[in-house]
């Protein structure tokens, strides 16, 4: 079953974003915990959202997205932050099930088109991706300002504190 996550997920999505991250190479960089996820996912107006994917009672897949906006097109679209689906689920539709979803989630909020990230080594989500009729956007690269690099832009002008 696919259902959005509640209140009382909070566990379950940080054990999966843990096992995301242990999966992409990265265990030590989740700093993330439960009082974070639940702020951000079930806040009064919530600006991320999570999907779930449970099996008698377990969450075995989570699908983490929000809106951003395409000048271009002057239509929002839906960002998939992560999508990931415990190993011993992958193959049974699970995350087809979840990406299907957010495509419908996609198409009631009017969003012109759904973008996500995928490392270049990741064949089998890279494989998944394209099955679902995707394409990667090649001559794009993905850039990131964080940590004492942003705290210095930020206040390169003088406004930060």
């Amino acid at each position: 079953m696919i259902r959005k996550a509640r209140p009382g997920d909070e566990t379950d999505i940080l054990r999966l974003v843990r096992a995301l991250a242990e999966y992409e190479r990265e265990p030590d960089s989740v700093v993330a915990d439960e009082a974070s996820l639940s702020a951000a996912l079930f806040a009064d107006r919530p600006l991320v959202h999570a999907l779930v994917a449970e099996h008698d009672g377990r969450v075995v897949g989570l699908a983490v997205w929000f809106l951003s906006f395409s000048t271009w097109t002057g239509r929002h679209s839906l960002y998939l932050e992560d999508l990931f689906v415990e190993p011993e689920w992958r193959g049974s539709g699970v995350g087809r099930r979840l990406f299907e979803r957010l495509a419908a989630r996609a198409g009631e909020l009017g969003c012109a088109r759904m973008d996500w990230s995928v490392l270049d080594w990741n064949e089998p989500a890279i494989g998944f991706y394209r099955r679902m009729g995707a394409r990667p956007l090649g001559e794009w690269t993905t850039w990131r300002l964080e940590g004492e690099a942003l705290a210095a832009c930020a206040g390169a002008d003088g406004s930060a504190p």
